[in-house]
């Protein structure tokens, strides 16, 4: 058993796979070009979003710096996200020179809490970056229109959420495109992976949308000539074609991951776990597409994770620890105690397998050796 198996996946796309490579390579033309703008009008059909709002770069980390710089945050600004997410949300920020401020999170869904960001602002606050984390949203109808009218600029991390939706008023909002800028990774595990590093940013404001688009090539609109200084982080061929078989795939595995989830839920609690076993909350509205089966363990996590191993059963811990409380952001002066949830939360996580192709039979037997632990 392994954590994440891409090959049961990947076994129903080999052929189309095999013939996107060869037309890549027939053709020679490896970076931007056809393939990225055909993945990025697809991206922008399945966002429902306008035309040329879609931007392919080179990774989740590199969509978050060009939104952040599209944003026009410079040194001594302050931008408000959790520090309960992989570092590159808040590495980007202080790559730029401005100051990371962190907002304690929801216990329930593992996502930034919105009354903690309402109490951080200042008058240095110039963005906001919640991260829709493991798949579900943050309820950002419930600020968005606040940070709007204070000029406050509103950057989703949608990393780990591409295909997750949240119904409002009856309406259906998709991650990454309620705020201002939205982020997507296409790391290889993500729900939309590609087969190696790649990523996209997305605005409906064209003039943004126009100056991503630039960003990506080092500033540059016209070859050669360079409106402003920008970085190099184009999405290549290879990754674009991929990513755009998959694509078509990407509800059909999202719907897998929610059935395996539906399962896992009910063997805890037949199995009576509920007094040592948390399972994700989803928060209502919300569509979770489970990049990550995060469970909340309430005793002997560790020990746990190596009864687990010697019985062959990975399990992963997604974040061991609070971004408040890396030895590189020790400058901010923050300390143990300060975001006491996300503290929690960092003692407790534990993510298990989660893939499309998951066997019932898998879960049970991990569900079981759980129980095991607990109660043998």
């Amino acid at each position: 058993m392994q954590i994440l198996d891409l090959n049961r996946s990947f076994a129903s796309i080999r052929s189309e796979v095999d013939a996107a490579m060869k037309r890549i390579f027939d053709t020679q033309s490896f970076v931007l070009g056809s393939e990225v703008s055909n993945f990025e009008r697809h991206c922008e059909n399945y966002l429902e979003l306008p035309e040329n709002s879609a931007v392919g770069c080179a990774s989740g980390t590199d969509a978050l710096l060009l939104a952040l710089m599209a944003a026009d945050i410079h040194e001594g600004d302050e931008v408000i996200t959790t520090p309960f997410t992989f570092f590159a949300t808040a590495g980007t920020i202080a790559r730029l020179g401005a100051r990371p401020v962190f907002a304690d999170i929801d216990l329930d869904t593992y996502n930034i809490s919105l009354d903690d960001v309402r109490a951080k602002i200042t008058s240095r606050t110039k963005a906001v970056i919640p991260v829709h984390l493991f798949g579900q949203m943050v309820a950002l109808e419930k600020i968005s229109a606040e940070l709007k009218s204070q000029g406050i600029r509103l950057i989703e991390d949608s990393a780990q959420a591409f295909g997750s939706v949240r119904y409002v008023g009856g309406e259906i909002t998709r991650a990454g495109t309620v705020g201002d800028i939205g982020c997507y990774s296409f790391f290889p595990t993500k729900n939309l992976g590609g087969c190696g590093d790649g990523g996209m940013v997305v605005s409906r404001d064209p003039e943004v949308a126009g100056r991503l688009r630039k960003l990506r090539v080092h500033g540059s609109g016209k070859t050669y000539f360079h409106d402003e200084i920008g970085i190099n982080s184009r999405l290549d061929a290879i990754q674009a074609a991929i990513l755009d078989i998959k694509l078509k795939h990407l509800d059909e595995w999202n719907a897998q991951r929610r059935k395996i989830s539906d399962y896992y839920k009910l063997l805890f609690a037949t199995h009576g776990l509920q007094d040592y076993v948390k399972v994700p909350v989803e928060e209502s509205g919300n569509v979770h597409i489970y990049h990550q089966y995060a469970i909340r363990v309430k005793d002997r996590r560790d020990d746990l994770m190596q009864y687990l191993e010697q019985r062959g059963i990975p399990t992963r811990v997604y974040y061991p620890l609070s971004l408040h409380l890396q030895p590189c952001f020790a400058y901010l002066g923050y300390r143990a105690g300060d975001f006491p949830k996300s503290e929690q939360l960092t003692r407790e996580i534990l993510a298990l397998p989660v893939y499309p192709g998951l066997e019932n039979s898998e879960q049970d037997t991990i569900v079981k050796a759980i129980s095991d632990f607990y109660k043998s």
